[in-house]
């Protein structure tokens, strides 16, 4: 029986004396051969004379590099104990080895497939590469493209960064920032609620009448930015009470010559129709305007202040006139049909700076110049102070001129007495306002309606907080503008409608 558990049945039994013979452990070695002729040496001969030239069958010296590379990988993955370490000397071979080796004779080293490159001894490891090396710092002071991070690797190591370090770029530059907005000033929050609490009450059959809670607007044209906004006030959203105010934004023509109108109306206090007063002023301005655009436009470009005055002054008794006899339609009284009206018109003409005010009522008239408010609402007199001399035409006249001539004839007529005793007086009218104001580069015109303007004159934390956010920071964007009229301030609950101008 063979080493390997083979059992051969040769007739004489030579083949396993041969066997043992060539592999037998027992059997002492016989030294090194005189002669080189050998298996080992026999095939470093061949190799030896492959490298000088093309072997047979058209292989060359590089197929034995290659058959190297093949049998070096495979020895690689084997145990570390079956590696046997090659033997060059000339004594006696280590056991296991089949005889003894020589090195070619060949110059130059010649390397043999059986030979494993040199292992540092114990285990062998895999480590997952060489670290790519550091790219070296850029000179510029681009920013590389964001790339996605890679989820399968952990987070970085506090203070570590795989990126090169980059020269930071310099803070490009930003307008100032103005300050946060706030929900109320003064010395406490203000009793109702700050968001809407109670709808008004709705009529099936007149759905129109209905009012919203809040009305948003803006535009841009020439060198002016407007914002307008009209909001229910607290005490009215507590109550399910509609908004009294009324607010009307229109532009009228096209290009240069175009005519913007602001108009805002506020109704009778305490009155079932108050709302629809107010409406009913805005729409009535809003058409009177709009029939006589050209001819406005054509007087604020021509600074023909006198003749504005008088016009604005004919539509503004016109439309307030249609209010009174839509009271008498209503059988209502006439001061229960009622509101004050309020207007700004502004040019779209880039060149013409010119603002022009008007309107009947209370109210305020505001300008921001230079971080300072200005109170610029017109100034009327008094009706109960002294009116003057009676002039020709108005209320009672002389019964001569200063040269002595007669004015009237007494005819002798007898008055008859009134039904009333005392008779009522007839409501005193409310003056007719205007102005005309040329704007400078960084204005900003307030126009707004009694809701506003009296917190603004009574309390001084209001109109800090605006003009903290209006002097430096550009026109605010329609949600910051209707947070800055949302200000509250403990004590005022109406409603509040208010129009703004940034002048460029």
């Amino acid at each position: 029986m063979s080493q390997q558990g083979e059992q051969y049945t040769g007739a004489s039994g030579q083949e396993d004396d041969w066997w043992g013979q060539l592999y037998d452990d027992s059997a002492p070695d016989t030294g090194p051969a005189q002669v080189a002729d050998t298996l080992d040496d026999r095939f470093a001969s061949a190799v030896s004379a492959s490298s000088t030239g093309t072997a047979p069958g058209g292989a060359d010296a590089a197929g034995g590099t290659a058959q190297q590379d093949v049998y070096g990988d495979q020895f690689e993955d084997r145990p570390a104990s079956d590696r046997h370490e090659p033997f060059t000397g000339s004594g006696p071979a280590p056991p296991g080895e089949p005889s003894a080796r020589r090195e070619p004779s060949a110059p130059g080293p010649i390397a043999r497939p059986w030979e494993p490159p040199a292992a540092p001894a114990g285990p062998v490891t895999f480590p997952a590469g060489p670290k790519p090396p550091a790219q070296a710092p850029s000179r510029t002071t681009a920013v590389p493209a964001p790339r996605p991070p890679d989820e399968s690797a952990g987070p970085a190591p506090s203070g570590r960064t795989d990126e090169p370090e980059q020269a930071p770029e310099p803070p490009a530059p930003t307008l100032a920032e103005p300050p946060r907005a706030v929900a109320y000033v003064g010395d406490g929050p203000p009793t109702y609620d700050a968001e809407p609490t109670v709808l008004p009450a709705a009529d099936p059959d007149d759905l129109a009448d209905l009012v919203a809670d809040t009305v948003l607007d803006g535009a841009r044209y020439g060198t002016s930015t407007l914002r307008a906004v009209s909001v229910r006030g607290d005490s009215a959203r507590y109550r399910g009470e509609p908004r009294r105010d009324s607010l009307l934004t229109a532009r009228f023509g096209t290009g240069d010559g175009a005519l913007v109108l602001v108009a805002m109306a506020t109704g009778a206090r305490a009155t079932p129709g108050a709302h629809r007063a107010a409406a009913d002023a805005c729409a009535w301005i809003g058409r009177a305007v709009g029939r006589s655009h050209q001819r406005l436009a054509e007087d604020i470009r021509a600074a023909r202040r006198g003749d504005l005055k008088s016009g604005l002054h004919r539509l503004t008794d016109r439309s307030l006139g249609k209010l009174r006899a839509q009271a008498a339609d209503l059988g209502v009284e006439p001061d229960e049909y009622a509101a004050s009206l309020r207007c700004l018109l502004l040019p779209a003409d880039p060149d013409c700076r010119t603002r022009v005010f008007f309107g009947v009522g209370g109210g305020g008239l505001f300008r921001l110049r230079d971080g300072e408010w200005q109170d610029i609402e017109p100034r009327v007199p008094d009706p109960a102070g002294d009116a003057g001399p009676p002039v020709v035409g108005f209320g009672s006249v002389p019964s001569e001129t200063p040269d002595g001539d007669r004015l009237t004839m007494d005819m002798g007529i007898i008055t008859p007495p009134s039904p009333y005793e005392p008779a009522p007086e007839p409501p005193p009218r409310e003056p007719f306002r205007f102005r005309a104001s040329v704007a400078r580069p960084g204005d900003a015109l307030l126009l707004c309606s009694g809701g506003l303007a009296e917190p603004l004159r009574g309390e001084p934390d209001l109109a800090g907080h605006l003009t903290q956010r209006w002097s430096d920071a550009g026109p605010p964007g329609l949600a910051e503008f209707l947070a800055d009229i949302q200000v509250r301030v403990k004590g005022y609950a109406d409603d509040r409608t208010a129009a703004a101008v940034w002048e460029a």
